[in-house]
């Protein structure tokens, strides 16, 4: 049987996704064109690959036709309710499967998929019911005579006819311990295990109502839509997780993106019922999602976040509570209550214990604390919120003065008191931090790389994938580009030092310059205990009040900061093998160059006091663009920053779409009013993997008009000779700068600059 023996003729397009399934069923034509239509509906273009390549897979088996059948119709309702990462993982489950004695277990497997997906609700979920089938497929595979997996499993057929009963009573975590309770004490013996898996014995049904409990998120996944719809005109959705498959830090519910995620059961607790904890959760997140806003990060300490979003809580609270007093009770019935003198700062850190009493004590005015900061605070908070119009940044006042007022040496002790401080109704607070720049994050990116570097190593930062434009179809590609970021690795930043000196007397004739750039508008900013002047009001005001016998004001000075000069810059670097190049008549490669030009202007910026990044980009094929951050806006011109300008290295192609719109990730969330991209390149936009010129061009231009549409402005600087015949069509008019004379970048760069942004 081939593939050309069909009995439904097709159009065009479906016989070039009809050519891709390797899989010679004559019974598939007369079905292909449904399953194909509810798939485009459902996959991304690269998810229909994914899928014609997972049922190929499946037809490989050698179990017939309905699996194959089962797979291409379901896969669409799977994915409906996880993502398209399934795709891959079911097909080779069903692979796996066929490489054991279980091979009759592949389709009841698929056909219990779809529930458990509809039932579980989210990609990490249904895994977890894969591992579990997984897991009871190995330990009940029994071996005989010394052989490995010559007998298959007596229950798993049983179990997975039974999966669907199971998944609507259970839990994904109570399922896990029913299943792992059969499969540990009836491996080897096939009658009592068949009676197990089948819930016919004794003891089977004993486990089961063992684990039956609390409220199933997925018997009111309707009613709490309602709820956040009705009382909250929130449509964002719902995704379970288990508590039971994170054994070192349980999970807590959080929002992003992505949806909310929440648990997938809920025991009652303290006189509140399972669906009333979810209602807690879910007015908690929703109250944040009304009120809240997100807030920068990266000038607090550890401490101080953890006290402002112990205030942050309280007030999206004392909201909800305004709007919906029934609540109050639900949240105090909830709230753990750390007992006063349950801590011995001796010996331990009672920092996590001082903050639950005060959020107790926000939540509840019957709290019966008698610590005179908490009771302090306490009326603090209420005397903010009662003013009625009660902002983040006040609670952010609230946190920074309860830690700098309350901070004990001991806060520090590795000995964590962390009893009674969990507050599990209410979300992890993700969602109310922002950084400046990612890439600035300790755990984002590794430091510590060596200098010789493995160039086929996969960094630790998953991809980002970004579209790319198709001119010829005036589409995107979605998720077409995988790009990975990391951290440039360092060199030598005596390097820099010399490029500096040897350009000593341009970089002074540049501070000339830079001095009709600067700022003239000054701003007082007064109540200052060290400043640059005295403050004679407050001073005058002091001394009275000293004279008169009360405490004096000890703010008594005032400094001055520039106004007028808000801008941020990103300057991209085309790091592509060309740069390697020594253009006629010069002494010293392009790369070289470049690193005089870039140390001069980052000098520059530095002196203007502007909020700048550097990063440079290469790629080989559209799977692999590399993004090295070598300058982040929190870090100033310093010695690391050198050290990694000074080890920068050119190799690969020039795919410039998507790092443009990766350093546009950056720059846009920048306070400034101006933001400028600045593009050095020496060619135009291209790859190994694409033939046709004019696409990367296209996508380029693609790319600007995006970050235009941001009002961010890119300019481009060239070095190639040739960039008149393409640079006007991606930047615009105005939009670039062609540099004939390489030689001359390092003294143009910084000058060019300073036209822009005078």
């Amino acid at each position: 049987m081939t593939d050309t023996d069909t009995t439904t003729e097709l159009n065009p397009e479906l016989q070039v996704f009809r050519d891709q399934l390797k899989c010679g069923f004559t019974q598939l034509d007369d079905v292909f064109a449904d399953c194909m239509e509810e798939a485009e509906a459902v996959f991304s273009e690269q998810g229909i690959a994914d899928y014609l390549s997972g049922a190929s897979l499946v037809c490989m088996i050698g179990r017939g036709f309905e699996p194959v059948l089962v797979y291409l119709e379901e896969m669409p309702q799977i994915v409906h309710h996880t993502d398209e990462s399934m795709i891959a993982t079911v097909s080779k489950c069903v692979w796996d499967f066929s490489r054991t004695p279980n091979g009759k277990s592949i389709l009841p497997f698929l056909q219990t998929i779809p529930e458990a997906a509809r039932r579980l609700g989210s990609t990490e979920q249904l895994q977890h019911y894969i591992d579990v089938v997984f897991e009871m497929m190995r330990k009940t595979t029994r071996s005989i005579h010394g052989h490995v997996d010559t007998i298959p499993s007596d229950g798993l057929p049983d179990f997975l006819n039974q999966s669907s009963y199971l998944l609507s009573q259970l839990s994904i975590e109570g399922i896990r311990n029913w299943v792992e309770y059969g499969a540990n004490n009836y491996r080897n013996h096939p009658e009592r295990q068949k009676n197990y898996f089948s819930l016919q014995s004794a003891d089977s049904k004993a486990i089961f109502h063992r684990e039956r409990h609390g409220t199933l998120f997925a018997d009111h996944e309707r009613k709490l839509d309602l709820y956040m719809y009705g009382l909250w005109q929130d449509h964002e959705h719902f995704v379970p997780y288990s508590l039971g498959f994170d054994e070192l830090r349980k999970p807590k519910p959080y929002y992003d993106s992505l949806g909310i995620r929440i648990p997938d059961v809920y025991d009652d607790r303290a006189g509140i019922s399972g669906i009333n904890r979810y209602r807690a959760t879910i007015a908690h997140i929703a109250a944040h999602r009304r009120w809240g806003e997100a807030i920068w990060a990266d000038n607090f300490s550890p401490f101080q976040r953890i006290s402002i979003e112990i205030f942050e809580d309280a007030r999206v609270e004392y909201l909800a509570i305004a709007e919906y007093p029934g609540l109050r009770s639900i949240f105090q019935a909830l709230h753990p209550i750390p007992e006063e003198d349950n801590c011995d700062s001796t010996n331990s850190s009672c920092l996590l214990h001082r903050l639950a009493m005060l959020s107790l004590g926000l939540l509840n005015p019957d709290h019966c604390y008698k610590n005179e900061k908490i009771i302090e605070f306490i009326a603090r908070f209420h005397e903010v919120m009662e003013s009625g119009n009660a902002t983040v940044k006040d609670m952010v006042q609230l946190g920074i003065s309860y830690i700098a007022q309350t901070k004990q040496a001991s806060d520090s002790f590795p000995n964590i008191v962390f009893e009674n401080t969990v507050v599990d109704y209410r979300d992890d607070n993700r969602h109310l931090w922002k950084f400046i720049e990612e890439g600035d994050e300790e755990e984002a990116f590794d430091e510590h790389r060596e200098v010789e570097r493995d160039e086929h190593e996969i960094d630790k930062l998953p991809p980002r994938h970004y579209p790319e434009w198709d001119y010829n179809t005036k589409t995107y590609r979605p998720d077409w580009v995988s790009l990975y970021e990391t951290l440039h690795y360092k060199g030598d930043p005596a390097k820099i030092e010399q490029i500096l000196a040897k350009h000593d007397s341009l970089a002074k004739k540049l501070k000339k310059m830079l001095e009709l750039l600067k700022p003239q508008q000054m701003v007082r900013i007064r109540y200052q205990e060290e400043g640059s002047e005295l403050d004679l009001d407050v001073a005058i005001r002091s001394l009275i009040d000293f004279k008169s016998g009360h405490t004096p004001d000890p703010r008594i000075n005032m400094s001055h900061r520039n106004d007028g000069r808000d801008i941020a810059v990103m300057l991209l670097l085309d790091l592509s093998a060309s740069l390697h190049e020594v253009p006629d008549g010069c002494e010293q490669s392009i790369l070289e160059l470049s690193r005089e030009a870039v140390s001069l202007l980052a000098l520059t910026i530095e002196q203007l006091n502007d909020p700048f990044a550097i990063a440079g980009f290469h790629s080989d094929t559209r799977h692999n663009v590399r993004y090295l951050h070598i300058k982040g806006y929190s870090e100033h011109w310093d010695d690391d920053v050198k050290s990694r300008l000074a080890a920068m290295e050119a190799g690969y192609s020039t795919r410039m779409g998507a790092p443009i719109r990766h350093a546009a990730h950056y720059l846009e969330s920048q306070p400034a009013d101006k933001k400028l991209l600045l593009v050095l390149t020496d060619g135009e936009p291209a790859d190994i993997d694409v033939d046709d010129e004019q696409l990367l061009i296209e996508d380029t231009r693609k790319a600007v008009e995006e970050l235009s549409s941001k009002n961010i402005y890119t300019h481009c600087i060239s070095l190639d000779k040739k960039a008149d015949e393409y640079i006007g069509d991606i930047f615009g008019k105005n939009g670039y700068t062609v540099i004939d004379h390489v030689e001359k970048l390092p003294e143009k760069l910084p000058q060019l600059f300073m036209s822009l942004t005078k």
